[in-house]
């Protein structure tokens, strides 16, 4: 292939990904498969190893990262990103929707959005290339992030159809649960301390220093805010319209995660609506953001020190339910720490059967004075582990009794020690403890360390299991015929 051929082929397949990644990404209807795909996007990374002159800043191999950073770079906030006033009741709302009439003086347009519980970030684009993305920092400056960002597959890095020469866009990056949930099983199996939600998760994801790592992490994002120096559009809704016709991923774009409203009534309905089916989603909400539309109003409006006037969020109660505490058992992972975990009676919360909550340690156990027995207070608000808040003493019984932190390892009986100074116990049987040590060579096999192909948790355990690896220097002993007999 000369070097004519291998430029409209990379054309060819540039255009053909990207097409796809805003059929799977954004718009969640593709039409070929992923190994398809796969294929597609290989050949692609051939020709651009074989004719490197010819590798575009924004083609579609660049989403899987691999540039290490020093540091984030501090950027200026051309436009200010600030916070949002909250509330918690229809009152509060009533009375912010009041006061915005009256400065008014006439009929209002409000638009309803979901309050997406991720990272703020804002994107600029220059010719229709996404040139930089920023942190929301201090609101003022924030951290350039970019070659993190154009790891997102829902992010166009090139625009379509007609769009301003300059601009930026304001929205959240976030963690989809299901890449949350396969993340904390892993760690479980690992025998690693949890993530506590995706949104915190998702923050460190994306200040990590490997674009690779945060590629793998597979996070998602909503764009939905417009900023320009152009009078494009007379309302926030006809942007976010526009927004979603150059290739973003707008909540226009979902059934019923945006609607315009014009009263009180029409507000509640919204609310209360995803109150209820926030749990259906596939990622976490927080509240629902309410914005004046008129872009004229909104100017009218005008700011305070910290907030627009023309918009409110309304923040959803984190859901709290009483149930029994049946027992606490003890997890030791492959540091010898030992975690305790509470075993409750089963109860249906945000949208979840709860059978298990995190306790911490022994000076939370302390602190709620817990008795095996009592009738305890599971929350589950940004945090998807369910954590005990407190005990319900009224339903306290005789029959209850309190709770004698272990003194042992549950898996191995070694006497436990508190090193001064920290929270946690542990388990100093470092070479005899079976978590410890398959934690360790688990550890040792995964994509952080020698990422060895083929090797997981599950053959992990059958290698322990036959007495065939003590440690992870065992791996390297292994004979083929050793193998035959475990299960495939």
């Amino acid at each position: 292939m000369n070097i004519e051929q291998a430029k409209q082929r990379i054309k060819e397949l540039s255009q053909e990904l990207r097409e796809h990644n805003r059929k799977y990404y954004v718009l969640a209807q593709p039409d070929i498969s992923d190994y398809e795909f796969d294929v597609k996007l290989k050949e692609l990374q051939q020709l651009e190893e074989q004719f490197p002159d010819l590798a575009a800043p924004d083609s579609p191999t660049k989403r899987v990262g691999g540039d290490l950073t020093d540091k984030f770079e501090k950027i200026s906030h051309k436009f200010p990103m600030l916070s949002l006033s909250n509330s918690y009741s229809f009152e509060e709302i009533s009375d912010w929707m009041k006061r915005a009439e009256k400065s008014i003086e006439g009929p209002m347009e409000f638009v309803m959005e979901l309050k997406y519980d991720g990272v703020a970030i804002s994107l600029t684009y220059e010719n229709g290339m996404l040139v930089q993305a920023v942190t929301r920092g201090d609101g003022s400056v924030g951290e350039n992030v970019t070659k993190n960002v154009k790891t997102i597959r829902s992010i166009p890095l090139r625009l379509q159809g007609k769009y301003p020469g300059s601009f930026e866009i304001r929205g959240e990056i976030f963690m989809p649960l299901a890449s949350f949930a396969k993340l904390n099983e892993a760690r479980a199996e690992a025998g690693e301390e949890l993530y506590a939600n995706p949104r915190n998760t998702a923050a460190g994801t994306l200040k990590n220093k490997d674009s690779a790592f945060v590629a793998s992490r597979n996070l998602d994002c909503f764009l939905y805010s417009v900023q320009t120096d152009e009078g494009l559009f007379e309302s926030h809704f006809e942007s976010l319209l526009a927004a979603s016709k150059w290739g973003f991923k707008t909540p226009v774009d979902q059934q019923g995660f945006v609607t315009k409203v014009t009263d009180i009534e029409g507000m509640r309905d919204f609310i209360e609506h995803w109150d209820s089916a926030r749990h259906d989603l596939p990622f976490e909400i927080d509240g629902i953001v309410i914005k004046v539309d008129n872009y004229d109003h909104q100017t009218r409006l005008g700011m305070t020190a910290k907030s627009p006037r023309w918009a409110i969020a309304y923040k959803f109660k984190a859901e709290s339910m009483s149930t029994r505490l049946n027992a606490i058992t003890y997890q030791v992972g492959r540091t010898g720490a030992i975690t305790p975990v509470a075993e409750l009676e089963p109860i249906f919360l945000a949208g979840t059967t709860v059978r298990r909550a995190s306790l911490h340690n022994a000076d939370q156990i302390g602190k709620l004075d817990l008795h095996v027995g009592d009738h305890v207070f599971v929350e589950k608000g940004g945090e998807i582990i369910p954590k005990v808040t407190g005990v319900d003493l009224e339903k306290r019984s005789e029959s209850t009794f309190p709770v004698r932190y272990a003194d042992r390892c549950p898996e191995c009986g070694t006497e436990l020690i508190r090193k001064e100074g920290e929270a946690q116990h542990y388990c100093p049987n470092v070479t005899g403890c079976p978590p410890q040590i398959k934690g360790r060579i688990e550890h040792f096999i995964s994509r952080k360390a020698m990422n060895i192909d083929g090797l997981g948790v599950e053959t992990v355990d059958q290698l322990w299991e036959a007495g065939l690896i003590a440690n992870y220097a065992d791996l390297y002993d292994l004979k083929f015929d050793q193998l035959l007999d475990l299960d495939r």
